[in-house]
């Protein structure tokens, strides 16, 4: 039997049905003939309604991309397109292939001087020079199909391993999207295919491969490239553009950006409710140029850390801090009460010099880490220097004077007089100690610069060091996001929480209407201490509306304290505690609200409700669909996102109705066709991937590039990728290992050096457990090792 394979015919009618085989049953996915020569060919068995019709036109080539691509999904082969005809400079033919078509190339070689020793390349070519193929006539306002050729030397691709050929490993544009947005959260692009084959039930319902997903991210990098710091500018244009009240600040050096400020409407807000304290520290590894990221931070009213702003700095020179600090005030307006940081000494100088109207704080835990590396271990650990250190430092109740007294007997106490840091630290006390901050409200409201850290290291989760600028930036807004979405939460279970009280007291449940629930927990602590700890010892008329009132303070054992002294007014209800817990933390104290017991006040006074405590602390509107990072408010976006919502709603309201799923897949798969033969199913033109990349980045790409990106900075938080290890660490360092100390004969004292004389054997006595060494001849050497392996079990070396 010959066969004859022309292009204008179709496959099964050119063999006898005797000739052909199937394999997978009566639903399988192709014929299969074998010709008397022993030559065996492949035909897809699809549907009708794919097959390509000769005769039949189209209005662009794009419709018969379309039509072709999705018959070859079906048949189970990749389509690539072909030669192109042309006649006096004008197309008027072109091929659509089998991918497989095309002849293979000869083995490859590595360049060798010596040719006996040519290594040849191992290849994977699919190529088998098949010309399955459709030919297309080109005329001016249409593409008809002449002929078609469905017959394949090479097996086709079985429906289970649809999801490995070439055009369902292409990325679709939500797959895309889904690894960028996985990025974001510092997931890389292996983890986010694990994620992805675990959402869509298994491996055959992903696009694409592990390295496809690699590929991509990796792509997309390069595809910002060299417009990364203009694309990260055009994005905070955008959003000044097209956001209220949002503020950026850049400054750029020899062309290329040095360091940039911003801060958004919400920012400012919650700067001008909670700016009271402010902490503001530097990280790094946060992109790919080592530009120092520095956040500012506070907290909210329900005590959880909050972005007042954040600025991206070359150099942790003075002259970059105090560019950062007047773009922060630039962009607030007014100074913070007291800023906290650590001891950076660039922080040191710049802190005073731009805002001169707060109170510079270091961060006490920064400090006394220290401990360990700068006192004696001697010292520290044998005797109870560090706890009576502590007790001191972080004590909020005592007085300058009561703390320096203290101090020098202290040092007194332990001979630390001429100790060089002790005395350092207490020449900046008023910089650190607690005691020296007594009389500034909120002073207690941040003592280290722990929030602040943990915002860091909260931005951090989501940035790497491989990031661009751009995609730092989304990461930035990310997390803010999830920062508010977080302080979203807080304010829902404030306003949907109802009062229960632990005490019969009016002012309990006014307090509860008052404040948010994470401050209406510590205020009713003191509530409830002040009625149950608390009690009233001596009290004593200072004028005809004053009252000096001692409240002693009992611990849970009821042992005494502490006495306290409340000043009370009889006509304003106003009082003033010892412990001045409302100057240091914004609520009353217990020993108050003891006092207002016993004068049956029920309502907490108007000039002792802090507004920043208060639940309406912030404006409502912060909290809208339109004021957060994370959606995207551009119409076709939405109806994407409506769409996916319908259809997880469909299937989880029919998942145990066979009838309803099936009806739903026919519909989803109508629909499908419908669209495909309007639109290719893979991206054959690079437009089409850089208007899918500019997307998910969300700006044009072709914008001229004015600024350039920065140097890749070289900073005290760079250079490295192992953590650095603070002094306390090392000072407790265990020392090194010592070296394991060789056994030596008992008999001579010394180890034999076997390794080069023949002389001497060791061998270890099981009887005795003696390592011994003898002086033997070389030829009974080998007789002396068979007799310790063989009889007695000995090693002998």
């Amino acid at each position: 039997m010959t066969v004859a394979i022309s292009g204008s015919s179709h496959g099964p009618s050119m063999f006898d049905e005797s000739s052909r085989g199937q394999l997978d049953g009566p639903s399988n996915p192709y014929f299969v003939f074998d010709t008397p020569q022993g030559t065996r060919y492949w035909i897809p068995n699809v549907a009708d309604k794919f097959i390509p019709v000769c005769g039949k036109s189209y209005p662009t080539f794009a419709d018969v991309l379309s039509m072709y691509e999705l018959y070859a999904f079906e048949a189970g082969f990749s389509v690539k397109k072909g030669q192109t005809k042309v006649w006096n400079g004008i197309p008027t033919h072109k091929y659509l292939r089998c991918s497989k078509y095309g002849k293979p190339q000869p083995k490859r070689t590595f360049d060798t001087l010596d040719e006996s020793s040519v290594k040849h390349r191992r290849t994977t070519f699919t190529w088998c020079d098949y010309k399955a193929s459709i030919l297309v006539s080109i005329s001016n306002d249409s593409y008809t199909v002449l002929s078609f050729n469905d017959i394949h030397n090479h097996e086709l691709v079985e429906s289970y391993n649809r999801d490995l050929s070439k055009i369902s490993r292409k990325l679709s544009f939500s797959t895309k999207q889904f690894i960028h947005n996985m990025s974001l959260n510092r997931i890389g692009p292996m983890r986010a295919y694990r994620c992805l084959v675990a959402l869509k039930g298994g491996h055959h319902n992903v696009n694409g491969t592990p390295v496809n997903f690699k590929n991509f991210s990796h792509q997309l990098r390069i595809f910002i490239g060299e417009r990364d710091a203009q694309v990260f500018l055009e994005r905070l244009r955008e959003r000044f553009d097209n956001l209220p009240n949002f503020f950026f600040y850049y400054t750029v050096s020899n062309g290329k950006l040095s360091s940039v400020f911003w801060a958004d409407e919400i920012s400012k807000l919650n700067y001008k409710a909670f700016g009271h304290v402010l902490a503001f520290d530097a990280t790094y590894n946060t992109n790919r140029y080592k530009m120092v990221f520095v956040p500012f931070t506070g907290v909210d009213h329900h005590f959880q850390c909050v972005t007042f702003g954040a600025g991206l700095i070359s150099t942790e020179s003075i002259e970059s801090y105090v560019w950062l600090l007047k773009a922060f005030l630039k962009a607030h307006g007014t100074q913070p009460t007291l800023v906290l940081s650590d001891q950076d000494p660039s922080m040191l100088q710049v802190v005073p010099m731009v805002f001169t109207e707060s109170r510079h704080r270091l961060c006490m835990w920064h400090i006394m880490k220290k401990l360990p590396s700068k006192i004696s271990a001697d010292v520290l650990d044998n005797t109870d220097l560090r706890s009576c250190i502590h007790r001191l430092v972080w004590n909020v109740y005592i007085k300058p004077e009561t703390f320096e007294s203290r101090w020098n007997d202290l040092l007194q106490t332990f001979r630390l007089q001429d100790h060089s840091w002790l005395n350092e630290m207490y020449n900046i006390k008023h910089l650190w100690v607690p005691a020296y901050f007594r009389e500034l409200p909120m002073c207690c409201l941040m003592k280290t610069t722990s929030h602040c850290e943990s915002s860091n290291a909260a931005f951090k989760v989501n940035s790497t060091s491989a990031n661009t600028l751009v995609q730092f930036m989304m990461c930035f807004e990310n997390r803010v996001d999830s920062q508010r979405y977080r302080q979203r939460v807080s304010e829902y279970k404030t306003s949907s929480t109802m009062f229960t009280g632990n005490t019969d007291l009016a002012i309990e449940q006014h307090a509860f209407a008052i404040y948010t629930n994470a401050v209406f927990a510590q205020v009713q602590k003191e509530i409830i201490k002040g009625k149950f700890l608390c009690y009233i010892t001596n009290q004593t008329e200072t004028s005809d509306s004053s009252l000096l009132i001692d409240v002693t303070h009992l611990d849970k054992r009821n042992n005494i304290t502490n006495v306290y002294q409340v000043t009370y007014n009889t006509v304003d209800q106003s009082a003033s505690c010892s412990c001045r817990n409302f100057t240091r933390i914004g609520y009353l104290c217990r020993h108050v609200f003891c006092v207002y017991r016993l004068k049956n006040v029920e309502r907490i006074p108007p000039q002792y409700i802090n507004d920043r405590w208060r639940r309406d602390a912030l404006p409502k509107h912060v909290f809208s669909i339109s004021s957060r990072y994370g959606v995207n408010p551009h119409a076709l976006s939405v109806m994407r996102n409506e769409i996916l919502d319908l259809v997880t709603e469909c299937v989880d309201v029919a998942r145990t109705d066979e009838d309803a799923l099936a009806k739903l897949v026919d519909q989803l798969r109508d629909f499908k066709i419908n669209v495909l033969s309007k639109q290719p199913l893979s991206t054959t033109e690079n437009e089409s991937n850089e208007c899918q990349m500019e997307e998910i980045v969300g700006q044009p790409i072709n914008i001229p590039v004015e600024v350039a990106n920065p140097e890749v900075a070289r900073n005290k938080g760079c250079g490295t990728h192992t953590r650095i290890f603070g002094p306390g660490e090392k000072a407790k360092a265990k020392p090194p290992k010592r070296p394991k100390q060789l056994r030596l004969c008992k008999r001579c004292g010394v180890t034999p050096p076997i390794s080069t004389c023949h002389r001497w054997a060791r061998c270890y006595e099981r009887s005795t457990g003696v390592l011994t060494c003898m002086e033997v001849d070389w030829c009974i050497w080998e007789v002396l090792i068979a007799v310790n392996h063989s009889q007695n079990g000995l090693n002998s070396n």
